[in-house]
């Protein structure tokens, strides 16, 4: 079967380049990001408001200890229509908890097999 890989939006870069978290999310990502999904895989999108551009959200399984795991929320889209979001993708299905730096700030996050989980943290 193989796994599924889904466009949203812009293509986060998986080359073996090493970047300074601060240069990483200076610049804006208008390339498509490819999504690994799939064979008990899935992923999640964080939608977020300018003001946490940069911010690092860290993932964990829910009820298992913290690993570090994160990605920072980077400007993605055109100038025109700036989105800003965090993507995890090859998560595993399951459930997750999401942290900043105060704290858990979501729990009991559902990834499903094959399927893009979305949040939606911005202001009303």
């Amino acid at each position: 079967m193989g796994h599924e890989h889904t466009h949203e939006g812009t293509r986060e870069h998986r080359q073996g380049h090493h970047h300074h978290p601060e240069d990483h999310a200076a610049r804006r990502h208008p390339e498509f990001v490819v999504l690994e999904i799939g064979e008990g895989l899935g992923a999640l999108v964080v939608h977020t408001d300018a003001a946490m551009h940069g911010v690092e959200i860290e993932i964990s399984h829910a009820g298992r200890p913290r690993d570090g795991s994160h990605k920072q929320v980077l400007e993605r889209g055109t100038p025109e229509r700036p989105q800003f979001t965090a993507v995890f993708d090859a998560l595993q299905a399951g459930t997750y908890s999401l942290w900043t730096e105060e704290g858990e700030r979501r729990s009991h996050i559902e990834v499903v097999d094959g399927h893009v989980t979305e949040l939606d943290w911005r202001a009303a």
